[in-house]
């Protein structure tokens, strides 16, 4: 089976989303942006394997872009918590990076498919 970059970084991010929701209400108390965070950062991952189980081009696009509008959303909610003191310059800073990379590559991926439509 062929490697899927996407996929693959997709999951991983929402393991570090899960231990960031951990730690955001076992040690910070944080009980609202946490939740915010843990449903938008997961769900990209499962839109991501929906497309891949997707029925038509046009399905895959569709959940395509459902996980980009997610990813955006996550990176919004990982600037508030910054913000807020929640997590620190440094804890943001790598997840961030990831949030911004799935962005970039799922961008191209769905430039990529429109241009085959």
């Amino acid at each position: 089976m062929k490697e899927n970059i996407i996929q693959q970084k997709s999951f991983l991010f929402a393991v570090r989303i899960i231990n960031l929701y951990k730690y955001l209400t076992i040690k910070k108390k944080e009980f609202v942006l946490s939740k915010q965070i843990l449903r938008s950062g997961t769900s990209i991952g499962a839109n991501i394997e929906e497309s891949i189980g997707g029925r038509s081009d046009k399905e895959f696009l569709f959940k395509l872009e459902i996980s980009y509008k997610e990813a955006r959303e996550t990176i919004y909610w990982l600037k508030l918590l910054k913000e807020t003191d929640y997590i620190s310059i440094s804890e943001f800073e790598g997840i961030y990076a990831e949030a911004e990379e799935i962005c970039k590559i799922l961008a191209k991926i769905i430039i990529t498919l429109k241009g085959k439509m």
